[in-house]
């Protein structure tokens, strides 16, 4: 409960929020991305390091979730430091993030979503470090966003590479 107060404050509607945007916007973006996509996924030759397709959603949930208290983190500090270069690289990157679905799965256009997904790791980069500024915790609940999004650059490349 701690990892939520800030300055000692909960603003449970600010959290709900925060934590909705991402993690309700990532199912919808999601199902509309991967809508009679699955078929030809599965013909898609895959890296050896692919994950089954169950994790994906069980990871995404978690990372969104992450994403959204380390926003809503800087949001409640944003009155007394004022950082909005933080926030606007979070809608920035989130929105990259929405993107890459509809690259990689529904158009696909497997090559633009790895240099899509490229800057996009820069941006969630820039965004960790703008949080860190703001608040520490916030900046190191970037941090497994920042991995799992390295991973999913490798496999991306590795589809994209065998299915040429």
């Amino acid at each position: 409960m701690e990892l939520l107060k800030v300055q000692s404050e909960l603003d449970w509607k600010k959290l709900t929020r925060n934590v909705l945007i991402p993690v309700v916007g990532g199912s919808i973006i999601g199902y509309f991305a991967n809508r009679n996509t699955q078929e030809q996924y599965a013909k898609l030759d895959k890296p050896s390091f692919s994950p089954p397709g169950a994790i994906f959603p069980i990871a995404w949930t978690t990372l969104y979730t992450m994403m959204g208290v380390a926003n809503y983190r800087v949001e409640m500090k944003q009155d007394t430091n004022k950082n909005d270069s933080a926030i606007s690289l979070y809608d920035v990157q989130l929105g990259l993030n929405f993107l890459w679905s509809f690259l990689f799965f529904k158009w696909n256009l497997r090559g633009t979503a790895l240099v899509e997904m490229s800057i996009m790791l820069g941006a969630i980069a820039m965004t960790a470090y703008e949080f860190n500024q703001t608040d520490h915790t916030a900046g190191a609940l970037m941090v497994p966003y920042i991995g799992w999004v390295m991973f999913a650059l490798t496999l991306n490349y590795s589809t994209w590479k065998l299915n040429k």
